[in-house]
């Protein structure tokens, strides 16, 4: 029996989520096919990576949050601490996608993980290892991210790794992403968003790729 979602039960991690999803699913596509008009919002999102939301509010009709604002179907109405959290995780995640994405038209740089197909940011450093090996200057990095004090830093710390991903043409779960960047800002977020890092990073154990494929394909893939 197939158990549906509504609304109502959408916790605001859920939301965040949810709405970082369909702000990706507007511009990736479009992005792929070289239409002007993504490829021009992908590069002003690009522009607010590693800024604080405040610093950059040409990107407020981008990175709309609006519906978070506004319940529907019973859900309830999220607090100005929600929203302002919500906010934060929506920028980081989206900017940092455009970036990632930035001259990679092969393959969408979000790409959903799964059991199979881990796409979670500690997967995504382990996955820059070379099998069966650890290279601690790339796991110092997801720690010192971990460590950042404030959700700016984080955001300049994250940006590092998700360049190097971009060398690589490793994709990751942005949406999975957002809704870490939301639990992160609340206490005992850090600790929560570091535990889910780590399991991410012990579950990569390296998978076969779909034949002419480049790791960071579409295929269906979650944390």
């Amino acid at each position: 029996m197939t158990t549906i979602t509504t609304p109502a039960q959408l916790t605001p991690r859920k939301r965040v989520e949810q709405l970082a999803g369909q702000r990706i699913a507007l511009y990736q596509p479009g992005y792929l096919k070289d239409v002007p008009s993504a490829v021009a919002a992908l590069a002003r999102l690009r522009r607010g990576a590693g800024q604080a939301p405040e610093r950059v509010p040409d990107l407020w009709n981008l990175i709309d949050t609006s519906s978070l604002h506004v319940p529907c179907d019973g859900a309830r109405e999220l607090s100005e601490a929600e929203l302002e959290r919500a906010e934060n995780a929506l920028h980081v995640a989206l900017t940092l996608w455009a970036l990632h994405q930035q001259s990679r038209r092969e393959a969408g740089m979000h790409e959903q993980g799964s059991r199979g197909k881990p796409r979670g940011l500690g997967a995504g450093v382990r996955r820059m290892m070379k099998p069966g090996e650890i290279d601690d200057p790339l796991r110092k990095r997801l720690v010192r991210a971990g460590a950042a004090p404030d959700v700016t830093i984080l955001a300049q710390r994250l940006r590092d790794i998700v360049l190097l991903l971009r060398r690589e043409r490793f994709s990751l779960d942005y949406v999975l992403l957002a809704g870490q960047l939301y639990t992160w800002q609340w206490p005992d977020g850090p600790d929560q968003v570091r535990r889910e890092w780590g399991r991410s990073f012990h579950a990569w154990q390296g998978e076969k790729e779909d034949d002419g494929q480049k790791p960071g394909g579409d295929a269906p893939a979650d944390d």
